[in-house]
């Protein structure tokens, strides 16, 4: 499936254009951690004893016993963005590089926290900071890893990497404020559409919008082209957090590294969950009822997976499910549509075209 065009599969041709174009994203995504991962290791240098290894570890550098690893670092779709943005503006890749690593370390910050608020033990199939080296070394590495970002990019000295600092620290207070609305939806028994779109927004959009104009702006661009490029970033962001919403449910533990019905269990308000509430119908009024009685719950953790499994089925039946993978491909579209008003190579924007398809189909 290709969510820009759906036929494009329907022929021989069709299946050979979407398995070349897989495989020139996978390419892109290489590149973007070939190139910011050795500025990346060189900022963790930095940090002091024991946060280094800490950092490392989280990573997937080392093991948990400080051995070297070849672990699961991420998809690396922020520093393939960053380093996209660069030549759209018409600068050499490597520009954004700063960009790149900046952003990197702001996401890692937050997935750092979100694990220990959300009481996640496992990423990247593999124990979570706070469940290996506790709760304090988590919160001071999220912390560090912060520190750092903004160190990197105004350590350049120039006007262009204050412009770029500025767009990376609004992002980053609108990721907090995305992290502060979902905890606080977690408490509630209903939370609209519109609110979690809002909350999405903030929490993965705002960063994605700042990988995708962060290398621009260091490589020169004006602020129209740099906002029109966030504006990509952002609905593409949607799209993503869509796409993991529904990850977050039916996503298989194998792929995702995280447990079944994960979201289900946090008792997250994401995006399937809060459009079949509003969609109505016996479905939805039977899940209302659940979450409600879940709610009050003393002993949700102790839920069977057969009683995971029916929240699920309810969510599905209501059409949590379909509406939520339509609306990743209706972001996706508004996303590509932005890319109209900035004026770059043919060959980038066809690299951010099958960036924005790469985000919406994957399986973790």
């Amino acid at each position: 499936m290709n969510p820009g065009n759906p036929a494009v599969e329907d022929t021989d041709a069709g299946k050979g254009a979407a398995r070349a174009a897989a495989a020139d994203t996978l390419a892109l995504l290489e590149r973007g951690r070939t190139l910011s991962t050795p500025v990346l290791r060189a900022a963790v240098d930095r940090l002091a004893a024991p946060m280094d290894t800490v950092a490392a570890y989280h990573f997937g550098w080392i093991d948990a016993h400080g051995n070297p690893a070849d672990g699961d670092g991420g998809k690396a779709v922020r520093p393939a963005l960053a380093l996209l943005s660069a030549e759209a503006a018409g600068a050499p890749a490597e520009v954004g590089i700063p960009g790149a690593v900046a952003v990197e370390l702001v996401h890692n910050f937050s997935l750092l926290h979100d694990d220990l608020m959300d009481g996640d033990e496992q990423r990247r199939h593999r124990d979570t900071v706070w469940k290996v080296h506790g709760p304090a070394q988590a919160i001071l590495v999220g912390d560090a890893l912060f520190a750092l970002a903004n160190e990197i990019l105004l350590e350049l000295g120039t006007v262009e990497a204050g412009r770029a600092t500025r767009r990376l620290t609004t992002a980053t207070r609108k990721l907090i404020d995305g992290q502060a609305q979902d905890i606080s939806y977690e408490h509630r028994e209903r939370v609209s559409v519109e609110e979690c779109l809002e909350m999405e927004g903030n929490k993965t959009g705002a960063l994605l919008a700042c990988a995708v104009s962060i290398g621009a702006v260091l490589g020169g661009a004006d602020d129209r082209t740099a906002d029109k490029l966030e504006e990509y970033g952002y609905h593409l962001g949607l799209a993503f957090q869509a796409v993991d919403d529904l990850l977050g449910i039916w996503g298989d533990p194998e792929s995702t590294g995280k447990q079944t019905w994960s979201d289900l269990r946090q008792r997250k308000k994401s995006l399937p969950v809060v459009a079949a509430l509003a969609a109505g119908g016996p479905a939805a009024e039977e899940l209302g009822e659940l979450l409600a009685a879940d709610a009050k719950s003393n002993d949700f953790e102790n839920f069977s997976e057969e009683e995971f499994a029916a929240r699920a089925a309810l969510i599905e039946a209501a059409g949590g499910r379909a509406w939520t993978a339509e609306e990743a491909r209706r972001q996706h579209a508004v996303a590509i549509r932005a890319l109209d008003g900035v004026d770059m190579p043919q060959r980038v924007r066809d690299q951010l075209t099958a960036l924005a398809d790469f985000v919406v189909v994957r399986k973790k």
